[in-house]
């Protein structure tokens, strides 16, 4: 398989057993193909994310409709699919939903695979095993189990109120899929991460979008139409430290650079209300309103405390539009 995960194969002794499962394993794998997307130098997401960037994606649809993560075709000019036949085939970006992070391609020639049906990992029993998928078949699938359910807010502006963690972590894990053990879609792959283990050892885990998220949203995302109304988007990248939200960059041309906020500020409040971490600073920024909203803040910048009103943006007015020849 031409593949940019050939270096990247699971171990075999981790890699899922075909007769523990009640399905056709292979058969499931080889809707899992991989993803490359090339982005141009002067798109908005270049700088944090790149302009080559491959990852997995999954089809779900008959008629060549493929799931991904949505950073990976973010602004891409060019998108191609490798199948696990060796065929390479480019694909349409569709849309991308920015408050689940799903995104949607179209297969620009047949692809002869069967759709993976979209399942629901709330169903999931705590024991149950999980396969991690990436394009490539068995060599590039794992088994594993979800540790937890649990909210995860990134850095980025995003957050979710449950997300899957899932481990052991598999290697190229962007746009994965998540295989529930009746063989349907549970989860997308969207990060790698850490955690502290009891033994105080540093072990590896991936956090996965739930495939039930995709339903409601799926016909427009479809159809390229937005999925839902935009939230107001203020362009920083954040992390909090358990007691505060600190601002370590801004998004250049941004709300939040053009209100001169920079490295290091502190949001104390926000419309009044105090801060304390990522997921009240969103949830409250996205209650104010559509994008345009004025969003008050109170900053703290070493040892100075000042009010400030930033004017939101909407984050897809920023991103580069692809242009059809």
């Amino acid at each position: 398989m031409a593949s940019p995960f050939d270096e990247l194969e699971v171990e075999e002794a981790l890699r899922p057993i075909a007769q523990l499962f009640d399905f056709d394993l292979d058969l499931r794998l080889s809707s899992v193909l991989a993803l490359e997307s090339r982005i141009s130098d002067d798109a908005a997401s270049a700088k944090t994310l790149g302009t080559y960037r491959p990852g997995n994606a999954v089809v779900i649809g008959a008629e060549g409709l493929i799931l991904t993560i949505g950073y990976l075709i973010t602004e891409a000019d060019d998108v191609l699919l490798s199948t696990g036949d060796g065929r390479r085939i480019p694909a349409h970006v569709l849309g991308t939903d920015q408050a689940t992070g799903f995104g949607l391609v179209h297969a620009l020639e047949p692809l002869g695979l069967p759709p993976m049906p979209i399942g629901d990992s709330r169903k999931l029993r705590p024991e149950a095993a999980v396969i991690s998928a990436g394009g490539g078949g068995r060599a590039h699938a794992l088994g594993g189990h979800v540790l937890a359910r649990a909210p995860f807010a990134g850095y980025w502006e995003y957050y979710l109120e449950e997300a899957l963690y899932v481990e052991p972590a598999h290697p190229h894990w962007s746009g994965a899929a998540l295989i529930g053990p009746n063989g349907d879609l549970v989860g997308v792959g969207s990060l790698w991460m850490e955690r502290h283990a009891q033994d105080g050892d540093i072990q590896p885990l991936n956090m996965f979008v739930p495939a039930e998220l995709l339903p409601p949203i799926l016909d427009d995302l479809a159809s390229g139409r937005a999925a839902r109304p935009p939230r107001p988007w203020l362009g920083v990248i954040s992390h909090d430290n358990g007691s505060h939200v600190v601002i370590q960059d801004v998004t250049p041309g941004g709300p939040a650079a053009r209100a001169e906020l920079r490295r290091g500020d502190i949001v104390q409040r926000l419309a009044g209300e105090r801060v304390k971490d990522l997921a009240g600073f969103y949830t409250r920024l996205w209650a104010l309103g559509p994008p345009g909203v004025t969003v008050p803040l109170t900053i703290q910048r070493e040892d100075d405390v000042f009010d400030v009103e930033v004017r939101s943006g909407d984050r897809l007015a920023m991103q580069r539009k692809r242009r059809f020849n």
